[in-house]
């Protein structure tokens, strides 16, 4: 008998589409089904995590993970990439130049490290790190077969210069729009802008975020639980007041 998803330990989204909330960081990890062909948004914290988690998705797909699109290039989003290893990744533009930056995987690694990962884990995952394959400039339509078809848009720069919005039209009338939003949306806490953030134009990313996802969408943060457009329009008045950025 095949199991549901809320069987299986999912969060059901909209129809073929869901998310698993990770241990320790609360991280978002989601997957859109199509026919014949699965996206994945985000990999976890390490290589384990990721073997983890396309484990949980070959459950629902029977087969692997085709398409892999990274929101934003912290560890506990990238980490585990590596464990989908015969998936098309796609990333934001500069992305690819950033996971090559030595420099830059070393200070990823670190991250982590002082975020409580454990520092071999750490060492393995940016040892193995996966460049983008397909970068997206502005926005990308990515078919999956039978139909549908998900946006990934480059809202950014705001949490970070690399952010990556997945947006996932229902299927059926019943559903609404899915929008994986990275950390440019945080729910379980006030959004984190660290020293890659660029927070002068994080509320103008909120706007092209509600922009592609519409007012009845579904927006779902990197952390934290699924909220709505009222909440998106909320932050980015709250990100705007705290970074003195006028509206």
């Amino acid at each position: 008998m095949t199991m549901t998803w809320e069987e299986l330990g999912w969060e059901r989204l909209a129809g073929g589409v869901g998310r698993l909330r990770l241990p320790v960081w609360d991280c978002t990890a989601g997957l859109v089904l199509g026919d014949g062909a699965a996206l994945w948004v985000d990999t976890g914290s390490s290589l384990a995590e990721g073997a983890w988690l396309r484990a949980r998705a070959r459950e629902l797909t029977g087969g692997g993970v085709t398409l892999l699109a990274l929101t934003h290039l912290h560890f506990d989003h990238v980490f585990g990439a590596a464990a989908f290893e015969a998936a098309e990744v796609f990333a934001a533009e500069g992305a690819g130049a950033l996971l090559g930056d030595e420099r830059e995987r070393a200070e990823l690694r670190a991250d982590g490290v002082r975020q409580g990962l454990d520092a071999r884990a750490a060492e393995e995952a940016a040892d193995a790190l996966v460049r983008p394959g397909r970068e997206v400039r502005d926005r990308l339509t990515v078919p999956l077969g039978g139909g549908r078809e998900v946006l990934l848009a480059n809202v950014g720069p705001g949490h970070t210069a690399h952010d990556l919005a997945v947006v996932v039209p229902g299927e059926r009338p019943a559903d609404r729009t899915v929008v994986f939003c990275g950390d440019l949306v945080e729910e379980s806490d006030e959004p984190q802008a660290g020293p890659d953030a660029v927070p002068e134009r994080w509320p103008d990313a909120l706007d092209r975020l509600l922009e592609v996802g519409g007012e009845d969408a579904l927006y779902v943060p990197g952390h934290g639980a699924v909220v709505d457009a009222a909440f998106v329009r909320s932050q980015r008045d709250a990100l705007a007041a705290r970074f003195g950025v006028s509206r």
